[in-house]
């Protein structure tokens, strides 16, 4: 199976990183973890609630925290934040630790998937698309530099979106695989 044991997948709110992810680990068998619904679980409240009363930087410092508790364990499937990358010491903890996955997302198909999500704090209020394409002008570049694989983003089902992604996933495993025993 895959060399690193781990999946970690990144991208921008509204990827389908919790969606796809839990297909995805289902089919290779890993434990699905969601980094967002673990903070709710230890924190004992939404993330906009952990953003109101911890601000930003209150929420990336428990983010970071379970990132490194997470990322350590082995056979994962870990769906990050959307804004995990911003902290480059998480990054450098899931290229160490598994295959780091880009599910990648235009603008587009964020205003499309979260029209009606009002759960996000840092998409609450006015100009939804402008705040997208703030975070994508900061993000990307990061999602980029991290990611050992991108699987771009298309308007499919979720089932159809696994299903394009895991010969994307089989193929680099085996030329990582061919690479170690050549």
């Amino acid at each position: 199976m895959n060399p690193s044991s781990n999946l970690f997948l990144v991208g921008p709110s509204g990827a389908g990183k919790t969606s796809i992810g839990r297909l995805l680990a289902a089919h290779y068998r890993l434990e699905f973890i969601d980094l967002d619904i673990e903070i709710e679980k230890h924190t004992g409240a939404p993330v906009a609630a952990v953003f109101e009363l911890e601000g930003e930087s209150g929420f990336r410092s428990r983010e970071s925290d379970l990132l490194d508790q997470f990322s350590q364990r082995q056979g994962i499937l870990l769906s990050t934040g959307a804004g995990a990358v911003l902290d480059p010491r998480n990054g450098q903890r899931l290229r160490e630790r598994g295959l780091v996955i880009w599910l990648q997302s235009s603008v587009e198909q964020q205003l499309h998937r979260l029209q009606h999500d009002r759960h996000r704090p840092l998409l609450a209020g006015e100009d939804r698309e402008q705040r997208l394409q703030a975070m994508a002008r900061i993000r990307t570049p990061l999602y980029a530099e991290l990611a050992e694989l991108s699987i771009p983003g298309e308007y499919e089902s979720v089932t159809a979106a696994t299903a394009r992604s895991i010969p994307l996933i089989d193929r680099h495993w085996q030329r990582q695989t061919n690479a170690i025993t050549s």
